[in-house]
């Protein structure tokens, strides 16, 4: 990797850090805490939250039919996200240990805590809890994705992508056939956690 891409993910490392501090100072203000995947406010706070909670029917003589009648078609999106991340789960399962790679923790991908949130009604935290597996689900397999790809095909595309993974500015430049096979070896050596 050249000296300017290391630079700009060194850039990118502060910034999210200084993201999880200001993550770290709003979780302060709202008097919660987080214990491995539970969360707790300050009794205070529960009972505000509580008093702020919408009743069901007020939420739903707010929101437009058509908004309802798309309901089956978001929530019919479970079927697939449960079978994407059934294969995608077994796949590292079996094919991660054999190449070396290592896994992709579920938990550091797919959050689901918002039902814990006592201005919700049932429905919001139903909700809620769909988003969060759902783009969780999405978040864990890109990962998977991401990391097949850099041990397989470490390779930048010739046009720019919108979005790439975190793994792709390591990727070699596309054209660029000086010492690829030893860009590759070093591309599974950081995978595999043993990287220089």
């Amino acid at each position: 990797m050249n000296t300017h891409n290391k630079k700009l993910r060194e850039q990118f490392r502060k910034a999210r850090t200084a993201l999880q501090g200001d993550f770290e100072e709003r979780r302060k203000r709202f008097r919660y805490s987080v214990s491995g995947t539970r969360v707790r406010f300050d009794s205070e706070i529960r009972d505000i939250h509580r008093a702020a909670r919408e009743n069901l029917s007020g939420f739903l003589s707010r929101t437009r039919l058509l908004v309802v009648l798309t309901a089956p078609a978001i929530y019919a999106l479970i079927i697939p996200l449960a079978l994407l991340d059934l294969f995608v789960t077994i796949y590292q399962a079996v094919c991660f240990p054999v190449y070396g790679i290592t896994k992709v923790r579920r938990v550091d991908h797919i959050a689901i805590d918002r039902h814990a949130l006592q201005y919700l009604n049932w429905l919001q935290k139903l909700n809620c809890v769909y988003c969060g597996y759902g783009n969780g689900v999405i978040s864990f397999v890109r990962e998977i994705a991401g990391r097949t790809e850099a041990y397989w095909c470490p390779i930048k595309h010739a046009r720019p992508l919108a979005d790439p993974h975190e793994h792709y500015s390591e990727f070699a430049d596309f054209g660029d056939a000086s010492d690829y096979q030893a860009h590759v070896e070093s591309q599974r050596r950081d995978l595999s956690g043993h990287g220089d």
